[in-house]
């Protein structure tokens, strides 16, 4: 991408200078071209014409990203950043150092990858063609890679030795194909992604799918004999005797009648002191 301004001045300097500040850039950092030379005015007062010049940078797709990366860091409070830039087919890694950048990482790397996202779209508006952008931070990509691989080797050993499908959490399409290629390293297991945009996960299974799940019984059940899942009788009969007798079936009893509570006795009367129909006097 070419970026240029044209500027005027009293010298052939004072033009260069203009340009620059237009550009945003440094002197040394921009190409010159002279336009128009400039011509001294006749006894200081009639005709002559200013210096022109046109400055030019051509800007890589790499430096537009790194461009607007400082932009955003220095918004987000981070100062005194430092960008390397490693050329790579068809795209570049861009490394981030610097005191206290490791909050740009984010919860397992989501703020770097939106980072490198919006700085991917940026570099691609350069050449309006493809430039693939990769950002890291204190090799977290490395570090990131490692336990992919050991997640995914031991998920698809699960996989093949309890027959089930196991889904991960939702990943970006480059933490997807870390899976997939540990994956392809156990024998008997298999990968594939499924949902759609930001909740697309990999799910790892065997090869020859899952295998049914016999049912557990559940603990401290003691199955009874005659039960045809178990040895469970009937609902309402009895479990059989050792002997290998029948027991009758026990009939309930008639219930006993309630007899009337029992009023106190009266206390007895001694009559032998007493008259039979009351005192009599008998006169003398």
């Amino acid at each position: 991408m070419l970026r240029e301004a044209i500027a005027t001045g009293d010298t052939i300097e004072q033009a260069k200078e203009a340009a620059c500040r237009e550009l945003g850039v440094e002197s040394y950092e921009a190409q010159f071209e002279v336009l128009q030379l400039p011509v001294k005015k006749t006894f200081g007062l009639f005709g002559g014409s200013p210096a022109k010049v046109r400055a030019f940078i051509r800007t890589s797709p790499a430096d537009a990203a790194v461009d607007y990366l400082r932009n955003i860091l220095e918004l987000m409070g981070v100062h005194d950043a430092e960008f390397s830039v490693k050329e790579e087919e068809n795209g570049a890694l861009i490394a981030i150092t610097g005191d206290d950048v490791g909050f740009v990482i984010g919860h397992r790397g989501e703020t770097l990858d939106a980072l490198q996202y919006l700085a991917g779209l940026v570099s691609n508006h350069v050449d309006n063609s493809y430039y693939r952008i990769t950002l890291d931070i204190g090799n977290y990509r490395e570090k990131r890679r490692e336990t992919l691989e050991v997640l995914g080797k031991k998920i698809a050993a699960k996989a093949v030795r309890t027959g089930r499908n196991s889904s991960l959490e939702p990943m970006n399409p480059y933490e997807r194909r870390i899976i997939h290629t540990a994956v392809q390293t156990v024998e008997g297991a298999k990968s594939w992604s499924e949902g759609e945009d930001l909740a697309r996960h990999v799910v790892i299974g065997p090869i020859e799918g899952e295998r049914p799940q016999l049912q557990r019984r559940p603990r401290g059940r003691k199955p009874f004999p005659g039960d045809a899942r178990g040895g469970r009788p009937q609902q309402g009969g009895r479990p059989p005797r050792r002997d290998g007798g029948s027991r009758p079936p026990r009939s309930n009893p008639a219930p006993k009648p309630q007899a009337a509570p029992q009023q106190p006795a009266a206390p007895r009367r001694d009559d032998s002191a007493a008259p039979l129909y009351g005192r009599i006097d008998v006169k003398k």
